[in-house]
This record gives C-alpha cells, structure tokens and sequence, in this order.
C-alpha cells in the first residue's frame, strides 16, 4: 500500500493494535464509572451525613461543636442534636434518588452555616492565616468539599432518570 491509500485501509502496526485496545478498555471502564459513579457518589455523601449526624444526635462529640456556638439556636448540647438531625435528614434524603432535591437545599443551609462559623470563628478554624486551618477549620473545610460533591449530584439529577 502506498502513501496515497486512504488510513482506514493502512495496516496498523502492533502499538496502534495495543492503543486501539487499550482505548476500547478505557471506554468499557469510564461507560461503567458513568453508570456507577453518580449512585455511589450519593450513597457515600449519604452514608457520611448520616453517619455524622446520628453521632450528633447521641450526644457524641465531634467538630461541629463550632458550628453550635456559631449559629446561636439555644444551648451547644441542644444545637449539636439539632445539627445532627439536620445531617441525617440530609443523608435520608440522599439514600433516595427521588429526594435529592429536598436534600440540596437543606445542604446550601447547612453550608451557610459553615461560612458563618469560618468567618465568626476564624479564630477558632484558622491558625495563622486562612491559609493555615486548625483541625477544626480543617473540619469546616471538608464540608465544603462535601458541598461540592453534593453539587455533583444535584446537577445530574434530571439526567439519570
């Protein structure tokens, strides 16, 4: 075959056969993170928001003690149990494809609070500068990557019927 035959005729030699079937691979695992992915990703958010929020409600320390001396709804004690609520009724909502858009705006309240607590409290989440956070602010910091997968979530709502 000369220069001139078109590339769909050409013989391809042994590393364009191992990346053609390299490339099928990675299409058969990215179709099946596609398909897997975004209900993992909300059964873990859930799990995490009920894990948490049941710790809250049994009175179990944790680092949103911040947060209950940040939003001023009554007593630490009380707000922490009240939080911890707010977080399982987060995670329930999530568990169930048919609630998640309860469970967003319950999740953008909730991260109010957090931005609430790391500006009230920067000296409590943050050592130094804002670039430097205390194990608490490293806390309020997770959330927001929480947030963000929430947010993931959120939009492909309409998408995964």
């Amino acid at each position: 075959m000369s220069e001139h035959t078109p590339p769909s005729r050409r013989q391809h030699g042994p590393w364009q056969a191992l990346l053609a079937r390299w490339d099928r691979l990675d299409a058969r695992v990215a179709s099946w993170l596609d398909r897997l992915g975004h209900p993992l990703h909300r059964m873990t958010l859930a799990l995490v928001f009920l894990w948490f929020g049941t710790l809250k409600l049994y009175g179990h320390p944790t680092a949103t003690t911040i947060l209950a001396h940040t939003v001023f709804v009554g007593p630490p004690d009380v707000t922490v149990r009240l939080l911890g609520a707010w977080e399982a009724a987060i995670g329930l909502c999530l568990l169930f494809p048919a609630l998640v858009r309860i469970a967003l705006p319950l999740l953008l309240l909730r991260l109010l609070g957090t931005a609430a607590a790391m500006i009230i409290r920067a000296d409590v989440c943050f050592a130094h500068s804002p670039l430097v956070p205390t194990p608490e602010g490293q806390y309020l910091v997770k959330d927001l990557m929480l947030f963000g997968a929430a947010a993931v979530i959120g939009g492909a709502v309409r998408h995964r019927r």
